[in-house]
């Protein structure tokens, strides 16, 4: 992939962060991280190429290369000491919309279907194969950044 490519990508998937943040829907995130407990919610976030990029360079940007094992099923960007996101600012669309309760619950579809479209076309950019399960998805964008 090119540098060009990625660079673009990531800008156009930074925008489309940047109008979710825009967006007056009503949340109230007290990070208790049980949306980042996969196995709890049941749910698991899914990335497109353009997102995984982003979360890769997040994650590159903390001083670490690989993504760690994790063998309760949890976030692998979640900072088991302190429960805290390690790429909070470069975290996922799914993880911007809260599908966690105490957070408000999810954001109605209708209301940011525009901007998964918008996900979705630079994914068809990048010749992405549709959204993948967050850890092999970032795994791909890091062997991609290499």
């Amino acid at each position: 992939m090119q540098r060009n490519d990625v660079s673009q990508a990531v800008a156009a998937i930074k925008a489309v962060y940047a109008e979710l943040a825009r967006r007056p829907v009503e949340r109230t995130c007290v990070a208790r991280t049980g949306c980042c407990q996969f196995p709890i919610t049941g749910r698991t976030p899914f990335l497109t190429k353009g997102e995984a990029l982003v979360a890769a360079k997040g994650w590159r940007a903390t001083g670490r290369k690989d993504l760690p094992e994790t063998s309760n099923g949890a976030c692998p960007f979640l900072k088991r000491e302190t429960g805290h996101c390690l790429i909070y600012d470069a975290r996922p669309f799914g993880c911007r919309t809260h599908f966690c309760d105490a957070a408000g619950g999810p954001y109605p579809r209708k209301l940011v279907l525009d901007l998964i479209r918008r996900l979705e076309d630079v994914d068809r950019q990048l010749r992405g194969d549709g959204p993948r399960k967050i850890q092999p998805a970032v795994m791909a964008a890091l062997d991609d950044l290499r």
